[in-house]
């Protein structure tokens, strides 16, 4: 499971020029699902994300997470993550996972993300989505549990 963490100070997501699902401050999360993932990922990605120390403390160093902040999580499906381009110009995403495992990993994460103490929202799986984001910082973290597996 991949996912691309981004501090932001606001974010949305319209689908059909419908907002479906904003947040303030806190942080935006694009979520990749691959075919060996399973809840383990999820859990252990809700705990990473809400306990990242990416927020300033009252001297400016990146020392408070979300949680410690009461911010909120804007959870947002991206199969693209795992897009390959190694060969030719076109990605592959072979290693995607298909929508039935997909999406409800990332509803997972979601509700693991919750049970952190965050308040969640999140995108629509498998729609076109306009996503609005002011990144703080910049700050964008990038976690894959596959360097877990490996290590």
């Amino acid at each position: 499971m991949r996912v691309l963490v981004q501090r932001v100070s606001e974010a949305s997501v319209v689908v059909d020029g419908e907002t479906v699902g904003e947040i303030g401050s806190g942080v935006l999360l694009l979520v990749g699902v691959t075919h060996d993932d399973d809840s383990d990922d999820a859990a252990y990605l809700a705990g990473k994300v809400a306990n990242l120390r990416i927020f300033e403390d009252d001297e400016g160093k990146l020392n408070r997470s979300a949680v410690d902040l009461g911010l909120s999580a804007l959870v947002v499906s991206q199969f693209t993550l795992y897009g390959n381009v190694r060969k030719g110009r076109r990605p592959s995403f072979i290693d995607a996972a298909q929508p039935d495992a997909a999406s409800p990993l990332v509803e997972e994460l979601a509700v693991a993300l919750e049970s952190e103490g965050l308040t969640v929202a999140r995108g629509q799986f498998q729609a076109h989505m306009d996503v609005h984001l002011v990144n703080s910082g910049p700050v964008t973290i990038w976690l894959d549990t596959a360097e877990l597996r490996a290590s």
